[in-house]
């Protein structure tokens, strides 16, 4: 695509409309039919939203346990202590995460904006989705007023 830098109507609409198109829109990726060949089920998640996907709070873990290791320039060690911390992450944190990812795709399905997602996110921490009768509990509690108060001091 060799676009006029301020074009603003050209590749990223022609992209966009192609995607709608019914020819592409059915159609599967190469990735996903691969995987799917191997059964395994491909989801795409939104990239560099760390509430709703797993894989940046993997990453943030596993930078923590990078910075645990020693100091070096050489890049062997670059690459083993990589390798090394992205192998240490816990699964039972990789299970943790999907489930928080989880219960805030599932808060923001039933219209909670980012506040109200984190606060039902923590007060539900051992749900996979937040309960249908979610807003009796806030109102009752009056925890999410409470909860506002804290933020905005």
């Amino acid at each position: 695509f060799n676009c006029k830098p301020d074009a603003t109507d050209c590749c990223s609409v022609a992209h966009e409309h192609a995607l709608n198109e019914p020819d592409f829109a059915g159609v599967k990726s190469m990735l996903e039919t691969a995987c799917n060949a191997q059964g395994v089920q491909v989801w795409y998640l939104p990239k560099f939203h760390c509430e709703l996907n797993p894989i940046e709070q993997c990453w943030g873990y596993a930078k923590r346990l990078y910075r645990l290791c020693p100091e070096s320039s050489l890049e062997a060690d670059l690459e083993r202590n990589t390798l090394s911390s992205l192998n240490a992450i816990p699964l039972i944190c990789i299970r943790r995460f999907c489930n928080r990812a989880l219960r805030y795709t599932d808060a923001y399905e039933k219209g909670l904006n980012g506040r109200e997602a984190a606060y039902a996110a923590k007060r539900y921490r051992g749900h996979r989705a937040i309960p249908k009768d979610y807003l009796k509990d806030f109102e009752k509690s009056g925890a999410l007023e409470n909860f506002y108060k804290l933020k905005n001091v």
